[in-house]
């Protein structure tokens, strides 16, 4: 079983900004799996199905936490353990402001990077868990405030590119899920 947690915060008025692209990914995959999001546990809204890939099945808990970002370790923590899924097993998905926008990275470990979400769930679970970074680049403006900035919705022109970002985090996803991380990043880290 894979856990699979995409960050974002709460609320009509984050729905479509920079920080709720986790969510977002989320909700793709939701549709393409065909599993309901409407279930609540330990501080999540969840659903669980099976995929398959090459007759291979899976089974999958999508999840987005409702503590907001920076308290996501106190749903992944309760949430894994429940369903005592391994740390190798838990697939975070966030926001990356040090990656341009379009482009994707998948890792395992590290630091945080100044992401608060990624730091609790560091500091609450292990910092071992898979990460899909999904860019959004830093402000044009070099004097916008970041976090204002994080909190910004994607213009125009930038919407079809956050929209290819999040195919291809799924995409991804996938293939971390059926051929591994080794593959997965020889095929999405570029």
């Amino acid at each position: 079983m894979h856990l699979i947690f995409g960050l974002g915060n709460i609320g009509k008025e984050y729905k479509n900004t920079r920080h709720n692209v986790g969510f977002m990914v989320i909700d793709y995959l939701s549709k393409k799996w065909n599993i309901t999001i409407k279930k609540v546990k330990h501080l999540a809204l969840f659903g669980k199905g099976e995929i398959s890939f090459e007759g291979i099945k899976e089974d999958i808990i999508l999840a987005k936490p409702l503590t907001y970002m920076n308290l996501s370790g106190r749903a992944v923590k309760p949430f894994s353990e429940y369903f005592m899924i391994p740390v190798s097993h838990i697939i975070i998905v966030h926001d990356d402001i040090d990656l341009r926008l379009g482009n994707i990275k998948i890792k395992t470990g590290g630091s945080d990077a100044g992401h608060k979400g990624i730091r609790s769930i560091i500091n609450l679970v292990n910092p071992d868990f898979i990460r899909v970074r999904v860019g959004i680049g830093r402000p044009e403006n070099s004097g916008q405030v970041v976090a204002d900035y994080v909190l910004s919705t994607f213009d125009e022109d930038e919407k079809a590119l956050i929209t290819e970002s999040i195919k291809r985090a799924s995409e991804a996803i996938e293939t971390t899920i059926f051929k591994g991380l080794d593959e997965a990043q020889r095929q999405f880290n570029r």
